[in-house]
């Protein structure tokens, strides 16, 4: 399995819609609106890097509101 955070930046006042809604989506962990230069943080897991892409560009990034993403996959050093 392959796990990563996607680091969001939204539309003004869209933050929580969107944490709402990539909540439920299959492979995610956790969605929560947060401050900052981002807007929302995502933890998502996918069984490889090919579906974890597939994942943010066909689903996540597809949620109104989204103007931004960020993926950063976690890595065991």
């Amino acid at each position: 399995m392959v796990q990563a955070y996607i680091l969001i930046q939204t539309e003004v006042g869209k933050a929580a819609a969107v944490a709402n809604e990539i909540a439920g989506s299959p492979g995610i962990i956790s969605a929560e609106d947060v401050t900052g230069p981002y807007d929302v943080i995502v933890r998502a897991e996918a069984e490889n890097v090919d579906q974890l892409g597939k994942m943010v560009v066909a689903k996540i990034q597809n949620v109104e509101g989204i103007t931004r993403t960020l993926t950063c996959p976690v890595v065991h050093l």
